[in-house]
């Protein structure tokens, strides 16, 4: 189980605690990403390479 402490906010969150995404990195494997709203609901589950390509294409703007 991860611990609290380890889930950090989204920037993007505006200050606003019940509506944002929360990431926690687990490494070595990757990192877990869940909805505040829900935090015992399911959680997704990314490898190191698969984030860090999410993470890049997000900065290049990729999605828009």
């Amino acid at each position: 189980m991860i611990s609290p402490q380890a889930w950090k906010k989204s920037s993007y969150s505006g200050g606003d605690t019940q509506e944002c995404v929360e990431v926690a990195s687990c490494l070595p494997w990757g990192s877990s990403v869940r909805d505040s709203k829900h935090p015992l609901r399911e959680r997704l589950a990314f490898s190191s390479c698969e984030w860090s390509t999410f993470i890049g294409r997000l900065k290049r703007h990729d999605f828009e």
